[in-house]
């Protein structure tokens, strides 16, 4: 049984982009291990809270990482 961990930043993302980053998470793991596996292939969305985590030495929001994302 594949496990597949998604860490994300809490705030971040709403609950439609993490049930579409598990949909298409299992789709790419059916694509290389074959449709038996879709059933028995779980991914979970696990969710960092704001200053749990850093990138440069730095602890940014979740709104700085929107900010970010938007350009």
């Amino acid at each position: 049984m594949p496990l597949v961990d998604i860490e994300v930043i809490e705030g971040v993302f709403d609950e439609d982009q993490k049930a579409q980053m598990i949909e298409k998470v299992t789709n790419a793991m059916v694509e290389v291990e074959g449709e038996a596996m879709r059933g028995v292939t779980w991914v979970r969305v696990k969710e960092v809270r704001s200053g749990q985590w850093g990138i440069g030495g730095n602890t940014p929001s979740a709104a700085d990482i929107k900010a970010m994302a938007a350009g």
